[in-house]
């Protein structure tokens, strides 16, 4: 029932996640926040089981944050990305699986904005735009058919709405607004939530 985007652009990654908490059929606050910052430069996104989401991305966070009071440097997008990977594969081969789907997008200052897809089998792929959630089988196509490589960070937000957009018109539940944030060279920056009137 939840919904995560994320578009990647030259310099920038623009991301989404619904702002809906929810258990079973019954919608329990619309102002949650589904980003875990990282680092200055990296954002988690994370959906799933409720109590596996929270716990699964805070233990990313800390230790992350850990790495960077042990070595006196933070981790690239890409190292996060492995990281998160080989500890979710890690607990999927336990008694103890997290029911988690993540994005992690962040800027390096050698590789530029990336954008990392994993599901909660810990598949991991670098992609140009991902989607998690039920919303995701209504907007991939339209993510396919107007992403270009050298999108500005205008056309990514009016990419990120006509998604959004498509999802108020076809999808039969009601997820009334989206935190929207930005990942570039100068850190993460908070842009004005999506809100949806209802159908």
């Amino acid at each position: 029932m939840e919904y995560l985007i994320g578009i990647q652009g030259p310099d920038f990654v623009l991301v989404a996640a619904d702002n809906v908490a929810a258990k079973s059929i019954i919608k329990m606050k619309d102002d949650y926040d589904k980003m875990f910052k990282l680092s200055e430069n990296i954002l988690l996104l994370c959906v799933g089981e409720a109590g596996d989401t929270v716990q699964f991305a805070e233990y990313i966070q800390k230790n992350v944050q850990l790495y960077k009071m042990r070595n006196g440097y933070e981790l690239s997008p890409a190292a996060a990305a492995n990281f998160t990977r080989k500890n979710l594969a890690d607990y999927l081969r336990s008694r103890t699986p997290y029911h988690v789907n993540l994005l992690l997008a962040g800027h390096d200052k050698a590789d530029g904005p990336s954008l990392y897809y994993m599901d909660h089998l810990s598949a991991l792929a670098k992609a140009p735009f991902a989607a998690h959630g039920y919303g995701a089988f209504l907007t991939l196509s339209i993510l396919d058919q107007h992403y270009k490589p050298d999108l500005t960070r205008e056309e990514a937000v009016e990419l990120l709405k006509k998604c959004i957009q498509e999802l108020n018109t076809r999808f039969i539940l009601n997820l009334p607004s989206f935190g929207v944030r930005l990942i570039d060279k100068e850190g993460i920056h908070d842009l004005e939530k999506i809100s949806v009137s209802p159908k």
